[in-house]
């Protein structure tokens, strides 16, 4: 039997690729921001691949489930702060459509990882 690694699922590189963009946005907000808005969505981003490898590794479906559930939370949290941060002009629009399109897709995917994990487990 073949184990695969939370490191061959493209969601996982996905949000992976989404972390640095995070980093990198939140590098340019004001400094006073530092422990605030930029720490918590570097969090948040952190947070999804994080949760999608914590769940990769249990040794059941439900807990896998609950880690990907986590991670999509996490996205949602840093959806709202990504708007949080546009409202306060600390992001470009050019830039917002990009991580917003970059998040979206994680999004689909994690649902598409939720939704196989379901199946999986209604089959057993």
């Amino acid at each position: 039997m073949t184990v695969l690694s939370h490191k061959n699922l493209e969601v996982w590189q996905r949000s992976m690729s989404l972390v640095t963009q995070i980093y990198r946005l939140t590098k340019l907000f004001p400094k006073e921001e530092l422990y605030g808005l930029t720490s918590q969505m570097r969090r948040a981003a952190i947070s999804i691949p994080s949760n999608i490898a914590e769940g990769r590794s249990k040794r059941s479906t439900k807990d896998y489930i609950r880690f990907v559930n986590i991670a999509y939370g996490s996205a949602a949290e840093l959806e709202t702060q990504l708007i949080i941060a546009m409202n306060l002009d600390y992001i470009a629009n050019e830039q917002m459509a990009t991580v917003s399109n970059e998040l979206s897709e994680v999004g689909k995917m994690l649902n598409g990882l939720v939704a196989g994990l379901e199946k999986k487990l209604s089959s057993s």
